[in-house]
């Protein structure tokens, strides 16, 4: 089988910035808030760019560019929270919800247009009435979820305190009426007072312009902004060229190339397994079905190329590819990936479409092509049936056939919307049947053999 052996045409990790991986998977978190692609990076820019003008020593500004870049680490750990809350589909949810100020009518309206639209009339009355009740507590919940898992992820991700505490509190506003704790002014982390302030820049511009982030920034200075970094702002603002290169379609590689080098790390291979990690929590927290679920299809995919004579560095690569394969689900509604029944055509489209986008994150990175391809391919199936592209046979690389075999076992053997979780042998009847034409019949049965032995192996240890 030639796809074992083909190792050396990958790039050496250490030939990876941290950047250039890191705004590459950036994109997944733009996916996941509604944002057209780039919104992370966009920020980034914007953030670097006050402050260097702030005159921010080097070893702060490293901190700032990270800060900014993956400030929406915890985004996905209240979405399916949100989808059940509002009946309403997270991703356009939380898109449109950047634009609203902290203002009672703009926030009842916000309700009120987005509540159960697609939903019985009684059902949506509840549903507002619930928000417009316990709205308060409820968003206290959500912000710290999603603050506290952000911090979590982020200090898996080797960043210290201080990009760590100012991604946890991300929703702190000037004024002192932000999540989660409150904290009013200078008590804001100054990391993250730019990096609210360059969010709230990148959304107002990319939907009207230069014009309308700077009324913005003047609307919101001293009520969600620090006024000393909205009045930085307004400087950085009148150079042309910092609005050029905002909308340029280089953004990606200038920004990579200004990484501040105070402190730059080598990408060793643990870092490379740390970060996959960490962004397998940031997928698995998108619907409470899909928990633990790229860990598991990265322990199967592990024991079937164990089985199957894979070398240890391969079988290492191939858990990576395991852990981000679905990367894309990321932009994918709640409404579809939690919903208690058969999909509709609209509905099974985009679900098909995960597969295509976790193909083009892992594709931003030369060194992840391999895996761009195991992402965008372990639904393709050998006769054909499978998407998005409908592979076949020989099409369909030996690493991404094992991998399609593990994520369709964890699939019959978890907890999902629709059905409880499968009894093991129930599964491999399913998988064994399916091997007949779809599933690689020798994949199957590498992972029915380790299964088997190690279950044997827990009766005999008990």
């Amino acid at each position: 089988m030639d796809g074992i052996t083909r190792t050396n045409d990958r790039r050496r990790p250490a030939s990876l910035r941290l950047s250039e991986l890191l705004g590459a998977l950036s994109h997944a978190l733009d996916l996941t808030e509604g944002q057209p692609a780039g919104h992370c990076l966009r920020a980034t820019w914007i953030g670097l760019s006050i402050g260097r003008a702030l005159n921010l020593p080097e070893f702060q500004l490293r901190d700032l560019y990270f800060t900014v870049m993956l400030k929406d680490l915890g985004c996905s750990s209240n979405a399916a929270r949100l989808c059940q809350l509002y009946l309403a589909d997270d991703i356009a949810l939380k898109r449109d919800f950047k634009t609203v100020s902290d203002s009672l009518p703009k926030v009842l309206g916000f309700v009120l247009s987005h509540t159960g639209l697609r939903s019985g009339l009684a059902e949506r009355f509840r549903a507002v009435m619930t928000i417009v009740r316990n709205g308060e507590a409820l968003v206290d919940d959500l912000i710290e979820t999603r603050c506290q898992r952000g911090a979590d992820i982020a200090s898996r991700l080797r960043f210290p305190p201080a990009v760590c505490q100012a991604i946890h509190a991300l929703d702190e506003h000037w004024n002192g009426k932000g999540r989660p704790d409150r904290l009013v002014g200078s008590a804001i982390p100054l990391y993250v007072r730019i990096a609210l302030l360059s969010q709230i820049i990148d959304v107002f511009h990319q939907q009207g312009g230069r014009d309308a982030a700077l009324a913005e920034v003047r609307a919101r200075s001293g009520t969600w902004f620090d006024p000393s970094l909205a009045a930085c702002f307004e400087g950085v603002a009148r150079d042309p060229a910092f609005w050029h290169t905002l909308a340029s379609d280089q953004l990606d590689d200038t920004l990579f190339d200004l990484e501040p080098a105070q402190g730059v790390v080598t990408i060793s291979e643990d870092y490379l397994d740390d970060i996959a990690r960490a962004f397998a929590q940031v997928i698995d927290s998108k619907s409470p079905f899909t928990s633990g679920h790229s860990e598991r299809v990265a322990v199967y995919t592990d024991m079937v190329a164990a089985e199957m004579g894979y070398a240890p560095d391969h079988r290492r690569w191939l858990r990576r590819a395991a852990l981000l394969h679905d990367i894309g689900k990321l932009g994918v509604s709640n409404a579809i990936l939690d919903k208690n029944g058969p999909l509709d055509a609209t509905e099974w489209q985009a679900m098909r479409g995960h597969a295509g986008f976790s193909e083009t994150i892992l594709g931003r990175v030369p060194a992840f092509a391999d895996l761009a391809r195991i992402g965008g391919g372990h639904h393709e199936r050998l006769d054909g049936t499978g998407y998005p592209r409908g592979l076949k046979g020989d099409a369909i690389a030996p690493e991404t056939r094992i991998v399609a075999v593990a994520d369709v076992f964890d699939a019959l053997t978890a907890d999902r919307p629709y059905r409880g979780a499968m009894p093991v042998p129930d599964a491999f009847d399913i998988l064994r049947r399916d091997s007949v034409t779809a599933l690689d019949p020798a994949c199957v049965a590498a992972l029915e053999r380790t299964v088997l032995a190690m279950e044997g192996d827990l009766t005999r240890a008990a």
